[in-house]
């Protein structure tokens, strides 16, 4: 224990001082780098993205899509590596003896390696998921029939977060099917079921009228690629003729489009009166008869 002439020498608080100050500068040191590679990160994202457009190829948004996405797992990847330097630093100005700690995250390191299989193969599988830039954060896509908006992916894992705000979370090893809905372009298909006595040919002469008058709107013009596609008829029904039509958008506006060409069908049937199909059900007036026929013989039947 110090003396009391110690303590109120100025000479036994100068390597405390000492160690403190290099804690806080271990400290401002790490935060600087983090910074830095911040800003180096999205200066690279957006060189990166000028010069793909220049070479052409992918649209403006869907490059910087996935240069975001790939620059966020580098971020969280270096921002963990600065940190942990900077901890094993502070920890050694803090005299502590690092060398057995070193020692036995290494043999920890082994041992998590031979039984750490899964988070390997997770790993591998967010690796080539982001060089084949098969989906990117903001993607709207259906992974093992879950379908959501990719909110993080991760070297390990894949977050989705559906319509009704459930998150889901898949370990990238363990994506057995993936379907990405929003890249590059998107289609929305609906299907217009009508009845066998209604024109074929004037339903499709009026689903391209209202198609036409919707991409004249300055809402929808400039998220509409191409005019509506009229696939043609496409089902003969037992109630119904089923005509299939699809309209071509950016990246995640098909469900915008879609709603309101829906709702201008509606529309539009009931005004031109267009007949639509709904379940019927038909009996034979030969059956009818042999029905009566057989309840009449059974009621003259004596008792």
């Amino acid at each position: 224990m110090p003396s009391r002439s110690q303590l109120l020498s100025l000479n036994y608080y100068l390597p405390i001082l000492s160690n403190a100050a290099r804690i806080v500068f271990i400290l401002l040191l790490a935060y600087l780098c983090t910074f830095a590679v911040e800003r180096l990160l999205r200066g690279l994202r957006k060189y990166t993205v000028r010069m793909m457009l220049k070479a052409g190829g992918a649209s403006q948004f869907e490059l910087e899509k996935r240069a975001e996405t790939i620059a966020g797992v580098v971020r969280k990847a270096a921002f963990f590596l600065i940190w942990i330097i900077a901890g094993i630093m502070i920890l050694r100005e803090m005299n502590f003896d690092i060398a057995p700690l070193l020692a036995g995250a290494g043999v920890i390191g082994v041992a998590l390696g031979f039984g750490a299989q899964n988070i390997v193969k997770d790993v591998l599988s967010g690796l080539f998921m982001l060089m084949e830039n098969q989906i990117r954060v903001n993607d709207v896509a259906v992974i093992n029939g879950k379908g959501g908006l990719v909110e993080e992916i991760n070297l390990r894992t894949t977050v989705l977060r559906s319509d009704d705000g459930a998150v889901h979370i898949f370990p990238n090893g363990s994506i057995q099917s993936l379907s990405n809905l929003t890249r590059e372009y998107s289609y929305y298909v609906f299907n217009v079921s009508i009845s066998y006595q209604a024109d074929t040919d004037h339903v499709i002469a009026v689903l391209k009228e209202i198609a036409a008058q919707l991409m004249q709107e300055a809402d929808y013009q400039s998220v509409i690629l191409a005019p509506l596609d009229v696939l043609g008829v496409d089902q003969l029904g037992d109630n119904a003729v089923v005509i299939k039509a699809r309209f071509k958008t950016l990246p995640g506006k098909q469900w915008l489009v879609g709603r309101e060409m829906n709702r201008r069908i509606k529309k539009r049937v009931d005004d031109v009166e267009i007949e639509r199909a709904f379940p019927t059900q038909t009996a034979l007036l030969s059956e009818i008869k042999q029905v009566v026929r057989e309840v009449m013989d059974e009621r003259s039947k004596p008792a």
